[in-house]
């Protein structure tokens, strides 16, 4: 696919509802950070955000806003074998990759002894 970028685009609309596999860039515009933080937490998936801001100490304060598994600031949303990585809502439960993904994946036998 071509890479894709959405202009005019409104909460009602299905590319804001579904999840698009491909490059496509959905573009909304929002009045305040409030707005747009509600945007976001309106969605019922929940992979990852990216805030792109030259103010570090606004995206520190803004992060824990966002349900989302995953918020990049300056960057995009990606996975990295080092960090845990998982969504929330409808984009998944649990973490895969670095060592809270790995613990998915074993089991933990108990042995007693008396």
């Amino acid at each position: 696919y071509y890479p894709l970028i959405l202009e005019d685009v409104h909460p009602e609309m299905p590319v804001m509802s579904q999840e698009v596999f491909g490059p496509v860039a959905p573009v909304i515009i929002f009045k305040d950070i409030e707005e747009a933080i509600d945007l976001t937490n309106s969605s019922t998936f929940g992979l990852g955000v990216t805030l792109c801001t030259r103010n570090r100490e606004m995206a520190e304060k803004l992060i824990p806003e966002f349900e989302d598994g995953a918020v990049f600031v300056n960057s995009l949303v990606k996975s990295d074998p080092r960090l845990p990585f998982g969504g929330t809502k409808n984009s998944g439960y649990g973490r895969e990759l670095s060592r809270h993904g790995i613990r998915e994946f074993v089991n933990v036998k108990t042995i007693y002894f008396t």
